[in-house]
């Protein structure tokens, strides 16, 4: 950062924004390494957390569009990984559920963003990453009240 001006550098905002970067090239790179994208374990992990859902309330959960969610299904269902059902309550609705493959796929994407974590946070203790984790949930949650 000795190029960056200071002005920058003192901003936590600039400074979140710069990780940000690193942490998303970290997370592609970890997820391409396993044949996996950052969506697929969006869907896999809130399968496995909320159980059977539909492709809308996905894309709620995993804060993705309309269309990346139907192209993320797709390809984990052509995977094995999830299978799509019509929903007896509503015809024009799919419910998605994980199968047992999907279940150890999301167990391979956690190894693989579990050491995405590590490399990322490689300068800090577990302490510190505990604190840093603590800090910036209260962060989320206070810029997602509605």
């Amino acid at each position: 950062m000795e190029e960056t001006p200071a002005h920058l550098t003192a901003k936590p905002s600039w400074l979140l924004t710069q990780v940000a970067v690193h942490a998303h090239r970290l997370a592609t790179e970890g997820f391409g390494g396993v044949g996996a994208r950052g969506y697929h374990y969006r869907i896999l992990a809130a399968l496995d957390e909320f159980g059977v859902s539909s492709q809308a309330e996905l894309g709620r959960r995993c804060n993705m569009d309309r269309s990346d969610v139907v192209a993320a299904i797709n390809e984990l269902a052509e995977q094995g990984c999830v299978e799509r059902t019509p929903d007896p309550d509503d015809r024009r609705r799919n419910r998605v559920h994980l199968t047992p493959a999907g279940r150890r796929h999301l167990r391979r994407l956690d190894r693989a963003l579990d050491a995405v974590q590590d490399d990322l946070l490689e300068p800090l203790s577990a302490e510190d990453r505990q604190t840093l984790t603590g800090l910036l949930t209260r962060l989320l949650a206070h810029h997602q009240r509605p």
